[in-house]
């Protein structure tokens, strides 16, 4: 056998059409996520977004992590933190939809986040906030004291 070929691997990341919004609480972040998640669809399906910024906390991206069925997704931490390091993020918020409208955090909720948590701190970046969204209204687990400890 040869191995002399090995594959390379390519990662980009660009900043075309970067804003310079600046997230300075929960409501910001909110908005930012609402003009991304498909609004005739927050009722219907869960999906999950990641919004990375950096160290003034001004947006340098978003990326949707995933989109599944009607009551769950699948979050992968590692790909929610690959593109934190892609982008040279400093911090992240977290959000996604409960199509049900109830904005209580469930038990899987609460479990991925502390994984995102601590891997985030691994990496020394910064997670700031946990955004649940319905059509209406959200829940911020940075305002309801969900992340201190």
């Amino acid at each position: 056998m040869n191995y002399s070929i090995v594959n390379e691997i390519k990662i980009t990341y660009t900043r075309k059409g970067n804003s310079e919004k600046k997230i300075t609480n929960s409501n910001d972040a909110v908005s930012v996520f609402r003009q991304h998640f498909d609004s005739d669809e927050i009722d219907y399906r869960e999906s999950f977004y990641a919004l990375y910024l950096n160290q003034a906390n001004n947006v340098l991206g978003i990326k949707k992590i995933s989109e599944c069925g009607i009551s769950s997704t699948m979050v992968d931490v590692r790909i929610i933190m690959q593109a934190a390091l892609l982008c040279n993020a400093t911090a992240i918020i977290i959000a996604h939809n409960h199509p049900s409208g109830n904005l209580k955090p469930s038990g899987e909720d609460l479990k991925i986040t502390q994984n995102i948590k601590k891997a985030s701190e691994f990496l020394n970046i910064r997670l700031l906030d946990h955004c649940i969204l319905t059509a209406s209204h959200h829940c911020s687990f940075a305002d309801e004291g969900y992340l201190s400890n």
